[in-house]
C-alpha cells in the first residue's frame, strides 16, 4: 500500500507543471467550463506515476473521461479543482488526489501550490496541513463563515441556490466564494470557515477534501444528508459541529424540496 508520504510527494511534484504562463485553454462546454494543457499534464503524470506504485488500482479523474471504478481501490484525481482560478492567476487552485476503498475513503491530499499548503489525512489518523495537526473550529452558527457558490455549470438553479444563501447568511457571520471546492472544504477543516454548500459537484472535486474534514473533527454529506457518493456529482453541505451541520442541512433541505 502506498504511504501518505509518497502520495504528497507525488502531488506536489505533479503540482510543478502548473506553469504560470504559456498554458493553453479550451473550453469543455462553455466559456464557465474550461481546461488547460495544465490540467492534461498534471493529470497524465498523476496516473502514470500512482499506477506504477500502486499497480492494480482504478481511475476516477476529471479529464478525458477515465471513469475505471471497477476495482476495489480507485484513485479519484482532480488535476486542478479551481481551473478558472488557476488561469487567472488566482490562488486558490489546487491538486486533488483521494483513494478510495470500495465506498470509503482511505486517504486524500490536496495542494495548493500557489499558497504552498498541503492538506492532506488519511482515515483514522487525524488531518494536516504542511506537517502540523488541524482541527475544525468550535464557533457556533452565528458566529460562522459560510464558503458556497452559484451553481456556474447550472445556471438555471441558481434562484433557489441564491435563497439557499440568503437565508444561511441572515443567521451565520459572512459568506465567502473563493471559486474551487477542495481548497473550501480545506478551510473549514483548518478552521478558517464553518460551514459550506454547493449544489451539484462531481466526486474527483470533493473526494480528497472530505476525508480531511471528516479526520479533522468535520461533518460532510451529500446536500440531501445522504453519505457523498464516490461515482458520480452530488450536492454537497459539510460543517464544523454537528449543530452547525443540521442547521445548515435543514436550511438546503427547506429550499431544495420547494425549489423541485
Amino acid at each position: 500500500m502506498i504511504t501518505i508520504a509518497q502520495l504528497t510527494e507525488t502531488v506536489r511534484e505533479a503540482s510543478g507543471l502548473m506553469v504560470a504562463d504559456g498554458f493553453e485553454i479550451a473550453p469543455k462546454g462553455g466559456c464557465e467550463n474550461i481546461v488547460t494543457s495544465s490540467d492534461v499534464a498534471v493529470q497524465n503524470f498523476l496516473c502514470d506515476r500512482l499506477s506504477r506504485l500502486m499497480p492494480g488500482a482504478g481511475f476516477l479523474c476529471e479529464e478525458n473521461d477515465i471513469h475505471d471504478t471497477r476495482h476495489e481501490d480507485t484513485w479519484i484525481i482532480d488535476p486542478i479543482d479551481g481551473t478558472a482560478n488557476y488561469s487567472r492567476g488566482i490562488d486558490q487552485c489546487a491538486v486533488c488526489v483521494g483513494l478510495k476503498h470500495g465506498e470509503e475513503m482511505l486517504m486524500g491530499a490536496v495542494y495548493i501550490p500557489r499558497t504552498d499548503e498541503m492538506f492532506h489525512a488519511v482515515k483514522g489518523q487525524g488531518a494536516y496541513l504542511n506537517g502540523k495537526r488541524i482541527h475544525v473550529s468550535s464557533r457556533p452558527f452565528s458566529n460562522a463563515v459560510l464558503c458556497t457558490a452559484l451553481p456556474v455549470y447550472h445556471k438555471e438553479h441558481a434562484k433557489v441556490c441564491a435563497e439557499i444563501i440568503l437565508e444561511a447568511f441572515g443567521k451565520c457571520n459572512d459568506i465567502r466564494r473563493f471559486g474551487a471546492c477542495a481548497p473550501e472544504l480545506c478551510y473549514l477543516a483548518a478552521g478558517r470557515c464553518e460551514l459550506y454548500f454547493e449544489y451539484l459537484l462531481s466526486p474527483w472535486d470533493y473526494a480528497a477534501a472530505s476525508l480531511i474534514v471528516e479526520e479533522a473533527g468535520g461533518i460532510v454529506s451529500s446536500a440531501d444528508g445522504s453519505p457523498l457518493c464516490l461515482t458520480g456529482p452530488k450536492g454537497v453541505v459539510a460543517a464544523n459541529s454537528p449543530s452547525n451541520y443540521r442547521q445548515l442541512l435543514d436550511i438546503v433541505a427547506k429550499k431544495l424540496c420547494g425549489g423541485q
